[in-house]
């Protein structure tokens, strides 16, 4: 977002929220540019918006009349962050609720990262969301250092602006926050989850690996004592069986099955 003047011309670009059309990232933000005199409006977007219709019905409803550009520019600017924070709910209300209770479910025997992958995506739009906030919020110093002096200047407007801003700047960072904090735990579980997975691989592989020993140990060309027992098969058979239901039990008491 930025500011440029040439003689009675203004052109004023500035950052607005919108749903996207990639399914990677629920909501985008584009640039938009106010070209502006005294008497002509110019919009430029490469980008169908709400924003734009919803911003002239409302001042149509309300009867409110826009005295100058500075005005229009900073009810512009109080609408954009009006969306923003509608957008917010949204990601509120559906994704993050929805993407964690998902997550949540599978969470427990998970070790995909696609619980992850999912929350990243919301991570992305307020990432995007953020960074226009502040833009925005810095053209609005811009614009108020520029008109100081010439009487177009409305501090309530202003002030109004300034504020619906700041509660979207929030609103973003608090959202932020619990999702990096969701997703540090999700990791941290999936970590855990392929531990406890090697752990019971761990075991099962020493139960198993006992009658392989037994029966190597057996099947030496050497002298086992056992030579004239007529059910020597069968008691190493169950021999190898017992020391294996013991090392199973045990790992079931220390809790590695």
């Amino acid at each position: 977002p930025r500011t440029e003047t040439e003689g009675n011309w203004l052109l004023t670009i500035l950052r607005i929220p919108m749903q996207s059309s990639n399914p990677q990232i629920p909501f985008i933000t584009v640039p938009i540019g106010i070209i502006t005199n005294n008497d002509i409006i110019v919009s430029v977007c490469y980008h169908r918006t709400e924003l734009l219709p919803d911003f002239i019905q409302h001042t149509r409803r309300k009867n409110i009349c826009v005295n100058n550009k500075l005005e229009l520019i900073l009810r512009l600017i109080y609408s954009s962050a009006v969306w923003f924070l509608k957008y917010l709910k949204q990601i509120n209300n559906e994704q993050i609720n929805l993407d964690i209770s998902a997550a949540e479910k599978e969470l427990e025997r998970s070790i995909r990262n696609e619980d992850l992958l999912r929350l990243m995506k919301l991570q992305k739009t307020l990432v995007y969301f953020d960074t226009s906030i502040r833009g925005n919020e810095v053209l609005i110093g811009r614009l108020k250092n520029i008109f100081q002096n010439t009487g177009m200047l409305d501090m309530e407007l202003l002030d109004d602006a300034v504020i619906e801003l700041r509660q979207a700047y929030n609103t973003v960072n608090i959202y932020s926050d619990i999702l990096t904090g969701t997703m540090d735990a999700f990791a941290s579980i999936i970590s855990n989850n392929v531990n406890d997975i090697m752990k019971r691989m761990t075991s099962l592989s020493i139960t198993l690996m006992i009658p392989t020993v037994i029966a190597s140990f057996y099947g030496m060309n050497v002298n086992i004592h056992l030579d004239s027992f007529p059910h020597a098969f069968l008691f190493i058979v169950l021999l190898s069986a017992a020391i294996s239901a013991g090392t199973f039990v045990w790992f079931r008491r220390i809790k590695w099955f």
